[in-house]
């Protein structure tokens, strides 16, 4: 019970550490610099510009029916963690918004406010939980739409949203200012989930591997693959789950084995590149 305890603190402190560290990127950087970085953070600041309305207010109604629909798509869950965040950000974005920009830098505020954000996303992922916004929105369409790939989709609503940017603040270079916002905060992410490594290779040797393969399938949308393996010291016949995921979704699969079997052996890998339906072209490079 102590050890339970224990956990479900150190989850919450991180479910609120993200919200902070989140929306302070954006309210002392990327917002009064007029800095779109994709995504509903990117909306709402156009937004805030446009309507004269509080950031965060206009971030947590963007989010609120996306919520629901996660809710319905995902489970209550999944969504009362997320929510949390969303709130949590929302509220912080707009407290810290009277403080005004740390610099007026563009360029520095691009940079420092992507770090920023990639760091209390990259945190909420270690927690179990997300942003919300286009993550649930991109989650939805790979199950209707399963040939288009996530890193896709991301880009092209972050391109849309910064050349949006550029339009309505009628600066260029606003809008090549949040495309690097962008990319650092791509990068970052990775990073701090994974040192940047692209994706994850799991081995789960578990008493339950049906049940971690099935959840890993509809929870993620992950590949899994049983593998025949034989105990050395036991002689007896087992199923190894196998599976490799994109970098942000390595913490949720940690997640549904520690929940299904805390006695699983567990290995994990980098895989620096990955070709297949979700990840590249074989054939790219050379057509």
């Amino acid at each position: 019970m102590n050890i339970a305890w224990k956990k479900s603190a150190g989850r919450f402190a991180l479910l609120t550490a993200a919200p902070l560290i989140y929306g302070a990127g954006i309210s002392l950087f990327l917002d009064p610099n007029h800095l779109a970085p994709g995504g509903m953070t990117g909306i709402s600041v156009i937004l805030s510009y446009l309507t004269g309305a509080g950031t965060g207010t206009i971030l947590f109604l963007l989010n609120l029916p996306i919520l629901i629909l996660g809710a319905w798509k995902f489970g209550l869950r999944f969504i009362m963690k997320t929510g949390y965040v969303v709130m949590l950000t929302s509220f912080v974005t707009d407290i810290l918004a009277d403080r005004g920009a740390v610099t007026e830098d563009p360029l520095l505020a691009g940079l420092a406010g992507g770090v920023l954000i990639a760091c209390g996303i990259g945190i909420a992922f270690r927690a179990g939980a997300t942003t919300g916004g286009m993550d649930i929105i991109i989650k939805i369409l790979r199950r209707r739409y399963r040939h288009l790939k996530t890193g896709f989709l991301f880009l092209c609503s972050d391109l849309v949203i910064a050349s949006l940017s550029g339009f309505i603040f009628r600066d260029l270079n606003v809008a090549l200012y949040a495309l690097i916002t962008v990319i650092i905060s791509g990068r970052t992410l990775n990073f701090v989930l994974y040192g940047g490594d692209e994706a994850r290779m799991f081995y789960i040797i578990t008493e339950r591997p049906r049940e971690i393969g099935e959840r890993l399938l509809k929870n993620l949308e992950a590949g899994v693959t049983y593998l025949q393996g034989k105990g050395g010291f036991t002689g007896k016949d087992k199923e190894i789950v196998f599976c490799a995921v994109h970098g942000p979704q390595g913490p949720q699969v940690e997640e549904i084995v520690k929940e299904e079997d805390p006695s699983a052996f567990m290995i994990v890998t980098s895989a620096s590149e990955i070709y297949g339906e979700g990840y590249k072209d074989l054939f790219a490079d050379v057509l």
